[in-house]
């Protein structure tokens, strides 16, 4: 079973994981999406792979890092979450809601489509 996390209680998952490695926020969606919302790297790295692409681009990700999965609104990002379980990956969670429950609970500058 995949961990989940608000975007509300980010900062909290973040702090814990620096633990293991610098967390890094991987995104899930498609190139249009980015274009619509977009979130910037804070206290934690961000990765931009396309769900559909996460197979053959699996080797751009530490396994020992860090990472919280993110979507629009938490379904494509738990599909991956359980695919990088499945790959070795040891500390991944799921951003619950995705970017639209980030931009409420986040920042709201992030635009909500």
């Amino acid at each position: 079973m995949i961990s989940e996390v608000s975007p509300a209680h980010l900062s909290d998952w973040l702090q814990a994981a620096r633990a293991h490695g610098q967390p890094v926020v991987l995104d899930v969606r498609e190139p249009q999406e980015l274009q619509t919302a977009s979130i910037r790297a804070g206290d934690f790295a961000l990765v931009t792979i396309p769900m559909g692409e996460i197979p053959a681009r699996l080797a751009e990700l530490d396994p020992a890092q860090p990472v919280a999965c993110l979507c629009h609104h938490g379904g494509r990002s738990l599909r991956v979450a359980t695919f990088l379980a499945q790959n070795g990956f040891e500390h991944v969670v799921n951003i619950t809601g995705g970017i639209d429950a980030w931009s409420q609970q986040r920042d709201q500058a992030v635009p909500r489509y």
